[in-house]
């Protein structure tokens, strides 16, 4: 057992020691971490005044008590945790992204006593009476600003957490919380296990027909990594995606498909169902328990006990967002599918079948094609990661003056990691952050920002916040630079709208700083950011031949732009399908509906361009919903919410120019505030009126009657 004196878990900083962090240490060093957090919590509790601002003269108390003041009780109660979750975040981060049977093992073994640690703190009766203490005095009445919106959030929160329930009630949804916490990290580790266990490999090259070279010189490295003959297909994205758009071969393209749909039911593996990566099971279970943790704390659904606390409020109103958005877009929906089954009848004859699951993307990217003599891959060697790494940097130079220079001999948990700093308009440093882009094993599927670090301190020397952006982009191929799709583009630039938010913060109150706000407000900063990788002025500032340095052909950006709306209306039903799924399981799925895999392909197919397969299971890799306790469980609506929000307020860009300095640094202090103000009154302050739903529904061209 290691030394405490020797953890590093126990002395973290901004600049943080990765490559000392070991599986020895995580047990003994959350549990110090949990003993100190404890001694913390009782020294509040027991005096109002113990170690904090003494109680202002009228306060209010009665007698010669001393009373509850905001530093002593709230801010008191934001320190309690501070090193601890700091602790925690930094494992969890490592065990996405580095993660061993070692790591795995120690975490599994202590996450259940943080995970009830933590969720006893909104349940003690002590922190409760303390709260309601300074409810009372004169101090919490006249409080403004950040700090009344921290008072009444955090009183809200308790409420919802189960403050007010009576003692068996408080333990059953500790129990439950413990649980989700052991399940969901279950799942997420199953999804990872069952991705991995999956591999194609091909040795006749005529079966390759149709993938652009990039894509097998890719699948012939990974081959030989793994000592195979030919070409090694696998489900993680920079793989599966080429497979999906352009192999020719219908069977392997079905086998990639039902593979990817399977994850985490052990079919993947080839093994039976109920094996040991199955998630059917922990679904059903995850599912009762967000039912029940609803029912005990007052609310009909799950959906409206997460809600309540997001922009949309009800899940009853998320859902009629989303019906509405359906509505709009099913006609062109509908003429998208007509067209795309009489293409394929043009290509093949009369006599083509019909279009099954596997063939959406690969005939839509034929006729994509056809129609706009566009190819994605043509646009490959203009993106090279380094040149799209100075360009998102620049970018947010000419929007808000910050510098972002890369920081040499920092500690990291890869080699591949790169570190760097931001500066502010004033020279001081702003942040520090990671960027971890390409596929490992050891590293779970997609792309996120992760906040570790949202400093409300004075400026330090190496940064205020510390923030990671991950993802898993097509890796170099033969020495050559890392060349992405433009759509990897799209997600860099989404991930560093996060990572600048986060960044951004200037709010004095941890728990209302960074990205900490409504999960329907939070993908704003991140999806607006996506709109500069379609305006010229912001490509040419980075879309550079990666051998000849050239400019992005305007033709080829023409090309682009044209086919920018082509299968609009297929991605908005994907996307409106999984937002109406979420809900559905977290509203109206119960143990009596049956298998819970099988409810959902029922709830999915309206939404499908194609009949769903008897096996599809797509909900048993659906990490969004399944891999935390919460995530974006009952609020996957949120990526459409914020969409009509990005597309709304990027219209200012559009009009007063996309480098416009006014509006850049109008919308960083937007950026600035976190949670610290209500997100529909920080959107005012930007925009001078409400968001329109129709810029969204313009953007895609999904308005008007479909031709």
């Amino acid at each position: 057992m290691t030394e405490l004196a020797d953890n590093p878990l126990t002395s973290l900083e901004t600049s943080i020691a990765f490559d000392r962090i070991r599986p020895e240490h995580v047990e003994p060093g959350l549990r110090a971490l949990m003993a100190e957090s404890s001694a913390r919590l009782a020294a509040l509790i027991a005096d109002p005044t113990e170690g904090r601002a003494k109680a202002p003269a009228g306060s209010g108390a009665s007698g010669d008590a001393p009373a509850r003041t905001f530093d002593s009780t709230l801010g008191a109660l934001e320190e309690v945790t501070e090193r601890l979750e700091l602790a925690l975040e930094v494992v969890e981060h490592l065990e996405g992204v580095a993660t061993s049977p070692a790591l795995r093992d120690a975490y599994a073994a202590v996450q259940p006593e943080v995970s009830a640690y933590l969720s006893s703190l909104t349940r003690n009766e002590g922190i409760w009476r303390a709260l309601q203490e300074f409810s009372a005095t004169e101090e919490a009445a006249a409080l403004q600003g950040a700090r009344k919106r921290l008072f009444d959030k955090t009183m809200a929160d308790f409420r919802r957490a189960g403050a007010a329930l009576p003692a068996a009630g408080k333990a059953r949804l500790s129990e439950i919380d413990v649980e989700l916490a052991r399940l969901t990290l279950r799942f997420g580790q199953n999804v990872l296990d069952s991705t991995n266990a999956f591999e194609i490999a091909v040795e006749d090259e005529a079966q390759l027909a149709g993938l652009p070279e990039s894509a097998r010189q890719a699948a012939r490295q990974s081959a030989v990594s793994k000592g195979l003959a030919g070409w090694r297909f696998t489900l993680q994205a920079p793989s599966y995606l080429p497979v999906m758009t352009y192999l020719d071969d219908a069977a392997i393209r079905e086998r990639m498909y039902r593979a990817s749909t399977t994850r985490g039911t052990s079919t993947v593996a080839g093994g039976p169902a109920g094996g040991s990566h199955d998630n059917r099971p922990l679904v059903h279970q995850i599912l009762e328990l967000r039912r029940e943790k609803a029912r005990l704390l007052g609310y009909a659904t799950f959906a409206d006990l997460v809600c309540e606390d997001r922009m949309a409020r009800t899940g009853a109103a998320a859902r009629e967002f989303v019906r509405g958005l359906r509505e709009r877009t099913q006609p062109f929906f509908e003429r998208e599918i007509r067209e795309l089954g009489a293409f394929r009848r043009e290509l093949e004859g009369p006599g083509a079948p019909a279009l099954a699951p596997w063939d959406i993307a690969y005939y839509s990217e034929k006729m994509r094609r056809a129609r706009y003599d566009y190819d994605e891959e043509a646009l490959r060697p203009y993106f090279s990661l380094e040149n799209v790494l100075g360009g998102v940097f620049a970018i947010a130079d000419k929007l808000y003056g910050v510098r972002v220079e890369p920081v040499q001999g920092a500690s990291t948990w890869h080699p591949d990691v790169r570190t760097y700093l931001l500066r502010e308009p004033d020279g001081r440093a702003g942040a520090m952050f990671y960027v971890d882009v390409f596929p490992r094993e050891e590293k779970r599927d997609g792309a996120w920002m992760h906040g570790l670090i949202a400093a409300v301190g004075p400026p330090r020397d190496d940064g205020r916040h510390l923030e990671v952006l991950a993802a898993n982009f097509s890796p170099p191929v033969g020495g050559g630079a890392a060349l992405l799709r433009h759509r990897e583009v799209e997600t860099l630039f989404h991930e560093f709208g996060h990572l600048m938010h986060h960044a951004a913060s200037r709010v004095p109150i941890k728990s209302l700083a960074g990205t900490a706000v409504a999960r329907d407000f939070v993908e704003l900063p991140s999806q607006i950011m996506e709109n500069w990788c379609w305006e010229l002025p912001a490509l040419d500032l980075f879309a550079r031949h990666a051998e000849t340095g050239a400019p992005l052909p305007r033709e080829l950006f023409q090309r682009m732009v044209s086919a920018k709306n082509f299968g609009a209306a297929l991605a908005m039903m994907r996307q409106i399908g999984f937002a109406e799924l979420d809900l559905a399981l977290h509203m109206d799925w119960t143990p009596e509906a049956g298998d819970v895999a099988e409810f959902a392909r029922a709830s999915q197919l309206p939404f499908s361009p194609a009949p769903l397969p008897p096996d599809h299971a797509m909900i048993c890799g659906f990490s969004h919903l399944f891999s935390s306790p919460v995530g974006y469980a009952a609020g996957y609506y949120s990526y459409k919410w914020a969409e009509v929000l990005d597309a709304d307020a990027f219209s200012r860009f559009k009009r007063d120019g996309i480098f416009d300095r006014r509006a850049g640094e109008d919308f960083r202090n937007l950026l600035s505030r976190g949670n610290s103000e209500d997100p529909l009154e920080l959107y005012r302050g930007f925009m001078g009126r409400e968001p329109r739903l129709d810029a969204l529904l313009e953007r895609d061209g999904l308005v008007g009657a479909p031709s």
